[in-house]
């Protein structure tokens, strides 16, 4: 990490208790934020029904991430952010891609159209550098979100809401360590993703025993599944497979039923399915990050900026949402958000 990220005591000292910064302005009264289908295209939301609560004119926002087809982690994203438009009186055009070649040409798409502010996510930092300096040149304010909290300083923007993922990753390697884990495997999904290696990076700086990354092709659910599935045969001492999304963990779960291995799983993000193979059992844990909490400050930041100046962190200090542990012994708290797809 550069010297742009908070210092390692300050961040971990909020492990546990990430800060959820003007939380009491999540208005949980949905209005009927329509949406269009449509692949890579941009996606329209937060249209129509809140448009007269926030007494502001309308104002457009570009939510642009690395969302991987099939990934319903950023569902969760996408339904906060369309909670803070719907509120704010907000036109949200959403899009995505995994490539960030075309993340660019989404984000240059964004500028033409002369948008009032960018969200976007920095999964890999340096091929958006020159677009994003293109958006600042414009005059469009933009937010980093979930992926580059390492970076968003050094790229220029204006503030960022997700977590330290080194700090997660340290995190999670503590926790193997008072279950007694010795011999973990932490699954990689998106080779060079540079927020999912500072994952793997952070659980072997604070983990005893041995771990190693296994990488796999996340858009590619049977191969993940092979993949995790030959490991687990060829060493039957792994005692915990780590994953870094909630449908790699359900995947994994499978690969662990059929070898009969008696590995444990722990991973990163929640989902609904996720949240009941907690309760189950048959995950051990997740590292939750609130992914809702930062598709709503992403937008409504934009907003505060634009219509009173505002910004949080001061230019210096991400905005962490995260990380905090879901067990069995917290799950029901947060179960029947997970249910309405908001956590």
């Amino acid at each position: 990490m550069d010297s742009s990220a908070p210092s390692r005591s300050r961040s971990r000292s909020r492990r546990l208790a990430p800060v959820v910064a003007m939380a009491a302005a999540v208005a949980l009264t949905l209005a009927g934020c329509s949406s269009s289908s449509g692949g890579k295209k941009a996606e329209e939301g937060g249209n129509g029904a809140a448009a007269g609560k926030a007494g502001t004119p309308r104002m457009t926002v570009a939510l642009i991430t690395h969302q991987a087809p099939g990934d319903t982690f950023w569902d969760i994203v996408r339904k906060g952010a369309e909670a803070a438009a719907a509120k704010d009186n907000v036109k949200l055009v959403y899009s995505r891609d995994p490539n960030a070649g075309n993340q660019a040409n989404l984000i240059q798409n964004a500028i033409d159209q002369k948008v009032d502010g960018i969200a976007v996510t920095l999964a890999k930092p340096d091929a958006l550098k020159a677009v994003i300096a293109k958006a600042t040149a414009a005059r469009i304010p933009v937010v980093g979100l979930n992926s580059g909290v390492s970076d968003w300083q050094r790229l220029g923007l204006l503030e960022f809401f997700g977590q330290d993922e080194t700090v997660a990753g340290e995190a999670l390697g503590d926790k193997l360590n008072s279950l007694g884990a010795k011999n973990a495997v932490c699954v990689i999904q998106e080779q060079g993703n540079v927020g999912l290696t500072q994952r793997c990076d952070g659980v072997q700086k604070t983990f005893s025993g041995s771990v190693e990354n296994l990488f796999v092709n996340g858009t590619d659910m049977p191969s993940v599944k092979s993949t995790i599935t030959a490991k687990l045969k060829q060493d039957a001492s792994i005692d915990h497979v780590v994953t870094l999304g909630a449908p790699i963990a359900m995947t994994a779960a499978q690969s662990v039923s059929e070898t009969g291995s008696k590995a444990k799983i722990a991973t990163f993000d929640l989902n609904k399915e996720l949240t009941g193979a907690i309760s189950e059992g048959t995950i051990e844990f997740a590292v939750d990050q609130q992914p809702y909490l930062q598709g709503y400050l992403a937008v409504d930041s934009l907003w505060l900026y634009k219509n009173n100046g505002n910004y949080l962190g001061g230019g210096e200090q991400p905005v962490l949402t995260g990380p905090a542990f879901v067990d069995k012994s917290n799950v029901e708290a947060v179960a029947g958000f997970a249910e309405k797809g908001t956590r």
